[in-house]
Parts: C-alpha cells; sequence; structure tokens
C-alpha cells in the first residue's frame, strides 16, 4: 500500500483522514491552520509542507485544502516526484489546470481529480446501463444539487457544486456540449452566485440542466437520465441512494405516459463512494495507470465551467464551449 500524506483538514479533508486512515495508507498530515490540524493524531502530524516534499516514502500526495492553493500545491508535490490527487475543481483557473496537466505528463506523475460522484456505485451502475444501450438512444439529462449548504467565500455555487454533474454528463453521454447558458442570482453576497442554473447542448439535439444552489431548505441530489427506451432516477442519501428505471416514451407512444408499475429499483454493489475513490488513486498508483477522473478530465470539467461563467456574466448568454485538444 502506498504512503500517503494529506494536505487540508478541513471538513472534507477530515472525511479523507478517517478513510485513508482505515486504509492503512496514510503516512503524514499536514495543515497550516494548527486548530484543523489537531483533528490529526499528534505522530501523523508533519511540522511543515516541506517535511512531506522531501520524505521519499511519501509517494503520493492528497490536496484537500482551499481551491484557490490547489495550482501551487499540486505543483510543489509533482515537481518533488509525488503523484497527486487534488479535490473539485482542479484549479479555479483553466491555465493553472493545464500547466497541471501538461507538468503530470513531462514529469511522469499520476494526476487525478477527485470528482467523487463518478466512483458512486450506482453511477457505476448507470453508466454500465447507458453504455450498454439499456436506455437506448440520450435525449435529456438533468441534475438537481441543492442544499442549505456552507457558503464559501472563494467560489460561488456553480464552482462549488456543478463540477459534479458537469463530469458526470461528459461520462454519461461521451460527448462534449456544444454550447450552454448560465442564469444565476446571488442573494447572501454581492458578485456570488447562491443559485444557478445551466442548460447545456449536446450533438444531436442531446439536452441537459443543472440546477445547483446552496440557499435550498431541502438537500436533494438528483439525477435523471431519459432514453428513448428506458428513463433512470437517481436520488442519493445517506444509505447508499436509490436509482430506478423505468419504461421510457418511444415515439409511437405519442403522448401517452410510461406505466408506472414498469419502474424497478436497480440493486447496485455497496461502498462508500470515497473509499472507492482513494482505492482507485492508489491502484493507479500502484501500477502506473491513468485515472477515470485525471487531469485533463478535470481539465474538461473547468473549460464547461469557464463557459459557464461566461454566460453568468453575459446575464445567461447562450455561448459556445470551446473543445479542448483532447477531452475525456
Amino acid at each position: 500500500m502506498p504512503d500517503v500524506a494529506l494536505l487540508g483538514l478541513g471538513p472534507w479533508g477530515r472525511n479523507h483522514l478517517r478513510v485513508l486512515q482505515e486504509m492503512g495508507a496514510l503516512r503524514s498530515v499536514w495543515d497550516p491552520d494548527t486548530d484543523a490540524l489537531s483533528h490529526a493524531p499528534e505522530d501523523l502530524r508533519a511540522s511543515g509542507l516541506e517535511e512531506i516534499l522531501v520524505d521519499p516514502s511519501v509517494r503520493a500526495v492528497i490536496v484537500a485544502t482551499p481551491a484557490r492553493t490547489h495550482h501551487a500545491l499540486a505543483r510543489a508535490a509533482m515537481d518533488a516526484g509525488k503523484d497527486v490527487l487534488v479535490e473539485k475543481p482542479l484549479t479555479l483557473d483553466e491555465r493553472q489546470a493545464e500547466d497541471l496537466v501538461s507538468r503530470s505528463r513531462r514529469c511522469g506523475r499520476v494526476l487525478m481529480v477527485g470528482h467523487i460522484t463518478l466512483y458512486h456505485p450506482a453511477i457505476v451502475k448507470l453508466r454500465d446501463l447507458v453504455a450498454a444501450g439499456t436506455l437506448g438512444r440520450m435525449r435529456y439529462v438533468y441534475a438537481n444539487r441543492l442544499n442549505l449548504g456552507t457558503v464559501r467565500d472563494e467560489e460561488d455555487i456553480l464552482w462549488s457544486f456543478a463540477p459534479h454533474d458537469i463530469a458526470v454528463f461528459l461520462e454519461l453521454l461521451d460527448a462534449w456540449p456544444n454550447s450552454l447558458s448560465a442564469h444565476g442570482s446571488n442573494y447572501l453576497k454581492p458578485g456570488r452566485a447562491d443559485v444557478t442554473v445551466t442548460h447545456l447542448e449536446f450533438p444531436d439535439g442531446v439536452r441537459g440542466h443543472i440546477f445547483v444552489s446552496w440557499l435550498h431548505p431541502v438537500k436533494e441530489h438528483r439525477l435523471v437520465v431519459i432514453g428513448d427506451r428506458r428513463m433512470a432516477t437517481f436520488t442519493d442519501g445517506p444509505d447508499g441512494g436509490r436509482l430506478v428505471l423505468c419504461e421510457g416514451v418511444p415515439p409511437e407512444r405519442g403522448a401517452l405516459p410510461p406505466d408506472p408499475a414498469t419502474a424497478v429499483d436497480v440493486p447496485f454493489s455497496p461502498g462508500e463512494p470515497l473509499r472507492r475513490e482513494l482505492e482507485h488513486f492508489l491502484q493507479c498508483v500502484r501500477n502506473r495507470e491513468d485515472p477515470l477522473t485525471g487531469g485533463q478530465h478535470g481539465l474538461a470539467v473547468l473549460r464547461v465551467l469557464e463557459s459557464a461563467r461566461r454566460s453568468l456574466r453575459q446575464s445567461g448568454a447562450r455561448v459556445a464551449v470551446p473543445m479542448l485538444e483532447a477531452h475525456v
């Protein structure tokens, strides 16, 4: 099991701490905030970042710090010969993300982004169903990610919540959006959107929308995928969530609604998404494999986010989404 160092012990970093300890993979932890660092066992606390970077036994580093620090920390870790998992978003600036991706290639380092939703067992199962053609031709995908959540100072709701669903859309549809429009409002802090709705247009008439808010009284994480043969709904929850498959509405059905009796629960393997994500990362470190959510995937998500930010600044104008030279 590769020895891993963890950078960042905020609320999500402490989840990494727990799972890495359970896996027996954690060697050291560092956070510049001494109060945050106190959450780690004393024997794991590093005196500073440099102690981790020069430690030859540390093969990989997990960056779970505020997004504005991701670029500098991930760059330093790769330059020190470490493989890196960076929490989403990869960076807050596309050029910085491009630098990390090119650096990982030059250095031969594994670079992975923590798009955890793609490691949820239900989403893995749904991806297999879509790939097998069970749902038929894709028509429409939408996602709601709503919560009365922590309002961040450095990123708005679009950059905090939407990366999860953009990552899932790109993976499920295996397509690049031609264009999008994004609308948002800020109620709590000037210039920082609390609620956004992003409409995406994909080839062959496929459409999608992503509704995200941290100003919502009821927590809801829901993904709906509409095909011409079947429709699927995933609703996340503390018990692992529920994946339901039901009859679609083929053209010959006209306006007839699908029969509710056709709805069936789809079983999927149990497992904590974060543990699955970390197991995948460590496997890639051991075997020198490309991660499912590698740097190029993270860069693709950022390209869509940057386009949505441009649309927001233009009051919801429809904008083109420039393709990457090679996207996942």
